[in-house]
């Protein structure tokens, strides 16, 4: 007899353990024998929700992949608690309390939204794939798939660089599921412009997409001592004309998206949170389904998604007055960014505005730490870093102590005046001493930045924690002094080094200004250039 045809492969993101989790301390040995049964390291969707009260933290290595995940992860918690409305008659902080005191999800809670769509849930199903779009086995070329090599951000792939592994690309290690959805994410938020798999919608064929609504962005989360807090916290409050019969994730809506048409209208927080996409995406699984052997990438639609409005990102204005998102940083710590995210209204002259969801989050709880998550990159092709840092909880300083608040605010501000400040102060001397046409980045520059801003940092923190903000002027002056002259220090012995330091140095204090001329009177400055000191 013929043997039956094979099942496709099932890969249910509900079911299947698949996100990495850090247990709070003690749970791990609990009443049941088998610990590593009782509180594994991998769980699914369901069990995640279920258990968010004992679980610490989601313990995904790749910021990106986790700060998509935190999105996807809130647009299902509005859906589970029902927070996906406020109305005027629907009392959403009261609701939001209410769930606080609970202290947990309920089963009937999640089982009511993930029973009746369980199937789109399905990494692998053939009809609609969990964030993927089937129709490109037909509408692209299965002969150039982009490969895993591709898929997975972390491989080098082209002209790419290798960042934690090297591969070779004619024999590549398929990923496994758990490890492809991760990477599915990052292209969905993360991914870059340019140059795609063709692909032929009707008459139309294209190989260009647009950025992912969070490249190069660096965005910014209410983390509390559970990911039920953390889920919790980081809700973004709807507009009281959302409704969720409008504001549909992209899992939830009945047909696929016209690639060739407008995309559909962001109507509320979750479609917000989970339908920026520029890129289409299909996973290929073995006959297995262990592995992923395959993926075609190409783009969803050739207009571009506003990503105005995201609730977790701090909001700029450039000199033409438009907004933009303030950019990851490998090289710029977190402290840099905290009044930002504790203060109404920050200094600085691109009038920062703090992330949304942080004026609501101490609703929740006000020992709120901040995770910061990002991924330094170009608008196209190129990475660079990962960024991933996170404060102390002190996200409750502007309501208990204001004036503290007020000093951070200071703090950052004196610490980047010195550091900016010994930047110029080592370029000109550079210049100088090698007789640069110019002022430019330099060695010096690269080396004093690498003594002065960890020093900076621990300064920062030792005052904040100590709430000693007396003298913070005159430290992190002698901070930069000190990185000045290590870093000049080998030029003192030649008599053009020793002039290029010495006249350089000033700019540490503000640089040279030109006082008026007196005239009429014996004992004027002239024109004399002097320095000036606001320490």
């Amino acid at each position: 007899m013929p043997s039956a045809p094979l099942a496709p492969p099932a890969y249910n993101l509900l079911d299947e353990a698949w996100i990495p989790v850090r247990w709070i301390p003690g749970k791990e040995t609990n009443d049941t024998a088998d610990s590593t049964t009782a509180c594994p390291p991998k769980v699914g969707l369901r069990e995640l929700l279920l258990r968010a009260h004992e679980i610490e933290q989601i313990a995904i290595a790749d910021p990106p992949a986790l700060s998509a995940l935190y999105r996807v992860l809130y647009a299902i918690t509005a859906r589970v608690t029902e927070l996906d409305e406020a109305g005027p008659d629907k009392n959403w902080s009261e609701r939001r309390d209410d769930l606080v005191t609970t202290g947990r999800f309920g089963e009937e809670q999640v089982a009511r939204y993930v029973t009746p769509i369980h199937g789109r849930f399905d990494l692998f199903d053939p009809v609609r794939p969990f964030l993927q779009d089937p129709r490109l086995a037909e509408q692209c070329d299965p002969a150039n798939t982009a490969g895993v090599d591709k898929l997975i951000t972390t491989r080098p792939s082209g002209n790419n660089h290798s960042w934690f592994q090297h591969v070779n690309s004619t024999a590549p290690e398929l990923p496994t599921p758990d490890q492809a959805v991760l990477h599915l994410l990052v292209w969905h938020y993360y991914g870059p412009s340019g140059r795609c798999s063709s692909r032929t919608v009707g008459g139309t064929k294209a190989a260009s997409s647009k950025a992912g609504p969070l490249r190069s962005t660096l965005s910014y989360h209410p983390e509390g001592e559970t990911l039920f807090e953390t889920l919790l916290a980081g809700l973004p409050k709807p507009r009281e004309s959302v409704s969720r019969d409008s504001d549909l994730c992209p899992w939830e809506r009945e047909e696929l998206p016209d690639p060739a048409a407008a995309p559909p209208p962001l109507k509320g927080p979750c479609s917000e949170l989970t339908a920026r996409s520029q890129h289409a995406l299909l996973l290929v699984p073995d006959a297995t389904g262990r592995h992923v052997q395959d993926a075609f990438i190409t783009w969803a639609n050739q207009l571009k998604i506003s990503r105005e409005g995201d609730p977790y990102l701090i909001w700029q204005t450039s000199k033409e007055g438009n907004p933009y998102p303030r950019p990851a940083d490998s090289q710029r710590a977190l402290w840099r960014d905290l009044d930002a995210l504790l203060l109404e209204n920050p200094a600085g002259s691109t009038r920062p505005q703090r992330p949304e969801v942080f004026r609501t989050a101490l609703d929740v709880s006000e020992d709120l730490r901040v995770r910061a998550l990002g991924f330094e990159q170009d608008g196209q092709a190129k990475d660079i870093q990962f960024v991933d840092a996170v404060t102390p909880p002190v996200l409750g300083l502007e309501k208990q102590e204001p004036e503290v608040a007020v000093e951070i605010g200071r703090l950052r501000v004196l610490g980047e005046r010195y550091g900016n400040r010994l930047d110029r102060a080592v370029k000109k001397a550079w210049a100088g001493f090698t007789t640069a046409p110019k002022i430019r980045d330099c060695t010096w520059a690269v080396d004093a930045a690498a003594r002065y801003w960890p020093a900076a940092e621990a300064e920062f923190w030792k005052r904040l924690n100590e709430r000693d903000f007396d003298g913070a002027a005159a430290a992190f002056r002698i901070l930069a002094e000190k990185a000045y002259d290590t870093v000049t220090y080998g030029a003192l012995g030649t008599m053009r080094g020793a002039k290029a330091c010495t006249t350089a140095r000033i700019e540490l204090y503000g640089g040279p200004v030109k006082r008026p001329a007196k005239t009429g009177g014996a004992g004027g400055t002239g024109g004399r250039n002097t320095s000036t000191e606001d320490a």
